[in-house]
């Protein structure tokens, strides 16, 4: 343990000893015993030593399991004279520097690319405490201070960026943020394996240049090995098309169980991304999340409120990956398409560990994970699982391969709510219901899944269920791989059923976008008024913003859909995004003229009666 205490199975009343947290000053360092430090981790985020947290995680990775010693500096002042930067002086091994758990930009700047004013991952909810794109400003601090030291990237930021990429922010095509950055090396994707090897090396006397075989891992070369080469990044700048017809073996490879490397030249020499591991064993993923995190933020902060930390600090974890495969969704170019799952144990003991903590009121906000019901799935022949291009599993229907049991993950709510001290647990994660809705033609598979809809709206709603049908209208939901609308009017009805049976007083809330790739203004006034008919106002609504390493990013920035080579609509002018986010709000009478202006002009005068027509109950 290098000094780390391993004494926080329980939480007494006091707070933990800072010695129970990684070092994050130089006076840490030396109550642990330590003279020196192996890596210092660099992180756009507050520290809080929880799972959920990655400079936690890879910090007590390399600490617990390598034996190595680790300081981390969270939200390193990059304007004064960088003292945050020379504290711990040169690591012996190497700098990690990661923007955080969001893409900088994305934590910046709001669809319509104002500032944010606040920061979930930041004492106080305050903004300001990191620049944009801090992987790039971490590492060009560290390269002029430290030019022999090697520098290796994670996080979303660097991960989702690892090859030429759509920047909406700057609304142009930047290369991989390997040329960006003074980087040696990035580790995308869940970083556990790949950094303990990568360590292994260096500590090992090798050069980290001549480390370019670790799976999940970005280098340069100066020549092209085996694998698939793509479009250069000069090509893609001069052709959207080759941008496009890129991102469909980027996708591929990135889901696939063992796939190739990619090749991308720029300039004068390439990129090369490693293929993914196979997803974390039920053992290794254990292993991770039974290290000994305090699971709270780090004495430094004094108790400033987290927001971030806030939403997940009676939260359990319990898988990770997803194969739903959303057209605007990153997860599974971060965490793959295949669920890497914890077993009940693991899952009991943390949260045995939720329930210990002082303020803890009986009630866990979460038992969930990307997608909360895929606990345990997968495919039943995984030969075939090992052959698999498909990006997702659900759409554009579920695979006849795919194991939809639901049954693991009533066992695991079941097994948690039976443990002393919890009154509830609530399940905060999104839900595929066309996932747990799936007739599989198999009668108990299919009773199961009956039963965990019925007992996930009775006893695991904490008075609103969030969903996410994203759209209504099928030529939408077609683009963005999502189940046709009618499965929501399906699943309502249950939530209503389910209520009525019991006599609760519950709420279905379901989560819209406007403007995604595939929409127009007409399908938005559709959307309007099937919601409308719904009784619903809505609230979680989003206008699409387009981020690095989507299907539905290519399409906005190119016009052509990755798979087809299609041209695909897409709402870009602000004015048009405005036009179609208006629908949203058809109740609200500030809108109502917008709307009607709108829908004249589009000569769809059936759209408007049937929006404002007085309804009969």
């Amino acid at each position: 343990m290098n000094g780390l205490s391993k004494t926080t199975a329980g939480y007494a009343a006091n707070y933990p000893p800072v010695t129970d947290f990684l070092p994050t000053s130089v006076k840490e360092m030396k109550a642990l015993g330590w003279e020196y430090v192996d890596v210092v981790l660099f992180s756009g985020d507050a520290y809080v030593d929880h799972p959920s947290f990655a400079a936690a995680v890879i910090g007590r990775t390399l600490v617990e399991i390598g034996g190595y010693r680790v300081a981390v500096v969270p939200q390193p002042n990059w304007q004064d004279d960088l003292r945050d930067f020379r504290k711990f002086g040169r690591p012996r091994l190497f700098f990690g520097v990661s923007a955080g758990a969001m893409d900088s930009m994305v934590n910046h700047y709001t669809a319509a690319r104002r500032r944010r004013s606040d920061d979930a991952y930041t004492p106080g909810g305050r903004h300001g405490a990191r620049p944009d794109y801090p992987t790039i400003v971490y590492s060009e601090i560290l390269k002029k201070l430290y030019p022999d030291v090697p520098v290796i990237a994670g996080g979303i930021e660097a991960s989702l960026r690892r090859l030429s990429h759509y920047d909406y922010w700057q609304d142009r095509l930047r290369p991989s943020i390997m040329a960006d950055a003074p980087l040696d090396m990035i580790i995308y994707g869940m970083g556990e394996k790949p950094i303990l090897e990568v360590a292994r090396r260096i500590a090992s006397g090798e050069g980290v240049s001549e480390i370019t075989d670790v799976p999940q891992t970005v280098v340069w070369a100066s020549e092209k090995g085996e694998g698939i080469e793509l479009h250069s990044f000069d090509e893609c700048k001069r052709h959207k098309l080759k941008q496009a017809q890129n991102f469909k073996h980027i996708e591929q490879q990135s889901n696939r169980y063992e796939g190739e490397a990619l090749w991308q030249r720029h300039g004068d020499r390439y990129v090369k991304v490693n293929p993914m591991y196979p997803p974390m064993t039920t053992g290794e993923i254990d292993r991770s999340f039974d290290l000994a995190y305090t699971r709270l933020p780090h004495p430094r902060y004094k108790g400033k409120r987290i927001p971030a930390f806030d939403m997940i600090r009676f939260s359990v974890n319990m898988h990770r990956g997803c194969f739903g495969g959303c057209a605007f969704c990153t997860i599974s170019a971060h965490q793959g398409k295949f669920i890497a799952s914890r077993s009940k144990e693991s899952i009991l003991r943390e949260a045995q560990k939720v329930c210990t903590m002082p303020d803890f009121k009986g009630y866990i906000s979460d038992l969930g994970g990307p997608s909360a019901n895929m606990y345990r799935m997968g495919g039943k022949n995984t030969d075939i699982c090992h052959k698999c291009m498909r990006p997702s599993c659900l759409h554009p229907k579920p695979c006849p391969n795919l194991n939809t049991d639901h049954t693991p993950l009533l066992d695991i709510y079941h097994a948690v709510d039976a443990l002393p001290g919890v009154k509830k647990s609530f399940i905060g994660s999104g839900v595929r219901y066309d996932l747990s809705m799936h007739h599989t033609g198999d009668k108990d598979v299919d009773a199961a899944n009956r039963r965990y809809n019925e007992e996930l709206i009775r006893d695991h709603v904490s008075g609103r269920l969030k969903v996410a049908p994203e759209h209504t209208e099928d030529c939408v939901l077609e683009v963005m791989r999502k189940p046709s609308f009618s499965q929501f009017y399906d699943f309502k009805r249950i939530f209503d059923r389910v209520n009525r049976q019991y006599g609760l007083n519950q709420q279905i809330i379901p989560y819209f976008i406007s403007s995604h790739p595939g929409c127009r203004e007409t399908d938005m006034a559709e959307l309007a008024i099937k919601t409308r008919e719904l009784d619903f106002h809505l609230e979680q609504v989003q206008d699409f913003t387009p981020t690095p390493m989507t299907v539905a990013t290519e399409i906005y920035y190119t016009g052509y859909h990755p798979y087809t080579g299609e041209r695909i609509y897409t709402a870009i002018r602000p004015e048009d995004k405005l036009a179609q986010r208006q629908y949203f709000f058809w109740y609200d009478r500030a809108y109502r003229r917008g709307i009607e202006t709108s829908l004249r002009r589009l000569h769809r005068p059936d759209l408007l009666r049937r929006l404002f027509a007085p309804r009969h109950k």
